[in-house]
C-alpha cells in the first residue's frame, strides 16, 4: 500500500493571507509529526521574474505550471513517505484561480472547465474570506476593489461544480486554528484515519488557549450589503423554484 497524500487546496482572492497559512499549516503538520509540504503560488514568481503582470495569452501557462508543480510535489511526498502514513500537501492556489482570474479580468473562460476538473481532485477545499486587512505587495495585486467580485465568482463557479468549500476566517493564529478543525473534519473519513487524526490533533497543541475559543467575526451584525458576510449569504442561497 502506498503512502496517503492528503491534498488541500487554498483558494482566495488577493490578499486574503493564503501564502502566510499555507506555510504555517505545512509547519503545523510536519510539527505534529506528519510530512507536509506547501506548494507556492507560480504566478508570484511570475510577475517578479517578468516585473509585470501577465496577459491574457500567457494564462495558460501560468495555470499548467502550477498544475506540474502540485503534482511533481505529490509524487515526492508519495515516494519519500513509509507505506501506509499520510502526509499532507497544501497548494497555495490552483489552476482555478488562474481561471477565475482570466474570466475576471479578460472575460475568457477557456482555462475554467479544465482547472473545475482539476479542482476535484483535492481532498479539501479552504477559501480564504476577506475579513483581512488588504495590502500591497509590488505589481502583481490590482487593489482591494476587485477582493469582493473575485471571491463572488470564485464561489459561484465552486458551487455551480457542486465542490465544496469551507471558508476559513480569523487573524493569526486564529486562521491556522480554524484551518486544521477544517482538514481534522475531512480526515475522519480520510484512509488511515486514525493516524491521520491523531496527527491533526496534536497540530493543535502550540495553538494559543484564546485560539480554540469561539470566534466572533467583527462584523458579523453588519447590514452594509457590499460586506463580505452579506456577499457569502446571498451567493448560497437556494434560488426559488419557478
Amino acid at each position: 500500500m502506498t503512502a496517503v497524500v492528503i491534498k488541500i487546496a487554498l483558494l482566495g482572492a488577493e490578499s486574503t493571507g493564503k501564502s502566510q497559512l499555507a506555510h504555517a499549516l505545512a509547519a503545523r503538520l510536519r510539527l505534529a509529526g506528519s510530512p507536509a509540504v506547501a506548494v507556492d503560488e507560480y504566478l508570484r514568481e511570475w510577475c517578479q521574474q517578468n516585473r509585470r503582470t501577465p496577459e491574457r495569452h500567457e494564462q495558460t501557462e501560468i495555470a499548467l505550471t502550477q498544475r506540474l508543480r502540485i503534482e511533481q510535489a505529490t509524487r515526492e511526498l508519495e515516494a519519500s513517505t513509509q507505506a501506509k502514513q499520510a502526509s499532507y500537501l497544501i497548494a497555495d492556489t490552483t489552476p482555478l484561480m488562474t481561471a477565475i482570474y482570466s474570466e475576471y479580468i479578460f472575460a475568457d473562460i477557456s482555462l475554467t472547465p479544465s482547472a473545475i476538473n482539476y479542482q476535484r481532485s483535492f481532498d479539501l477545499t479552504l477559501l480564504s474570506g476577506l475579513d483581512m486587512p488588504w495590502e500591497a505587495d509590488g505589481i502583481q495585486r490590482d487593489g482591494a476593489h476587485v477582493r469582493a467580485p473575485v471571491d463572488a465568482l470564485l464561489r459561484e463557479r465552486l458551487l455551480d461544480a457542486s465542490i465544496g468549500f469551507e471558508v476559513i476566517y480569523g487573524l493569526g493564529e486564529h486562521r491556522v486554528h480554524h484551518a486544521l478543525r477544517a482538514i481534522n473534519a475531512i480526515d475522519s473519513i480520510a484512509p488511515c484515519a486514525d493516524s491521520i487524526s491523531a496527527n491533526v490533533q496534536k497540530a493543535f497543541i502550540s495553538t494559543p488557549s484564546d485560539a480554540a475559543k469561539p470566534w466572533v467575526w467583527s462584523c458579523d451584525k453588519c447590514s452594509d450589503p457590499d460586506c463580505e458576510h452579506r456577499l457569502f449569504r446571498r451567493l448560497t442561497k437556494t434560488p426559488t423554484a419557478n
